[in-house]
């Protein structure tokens, strides 16, 4: 099975939210502002959030790294 790993650099997140509005079960507005990755965890040695997902999630995603106006998102294929 297909394996993707969702990255995202919270630090550079300007709180535009239109990750949020275009995928909304992964993309949650924040109370300070910014967005939280749904399930996503810390990555200490990157200092970024990741989380991995399977092929029924990459569509809405993809939408999500594209509409990003600071591209503080980014998708890797890690397992076929």
């Amino acid at each position: 099975m297909v394996k993707y790993k969702i990255i995202f650099d919270r630090e550079g997140c300007i709180g535009a939210l239109a990750c949020a509005g275009v995928a909304e079960e992964y993309w949650i507005p924040a109370e300070d502002g910014k967005v939280d990755l749904k399930g996503a965890t810390f990555n200490e040695e990157t200092k970024k959030w990741e989380l991995i997902v399977g092929e029924e999630a990459i569509d809405v995603n993809k939408v999500a790294v594209d509409v990003c106006p600071v591209q503080v998102i980014i998708i890797e294929k890690i397992e076929d």
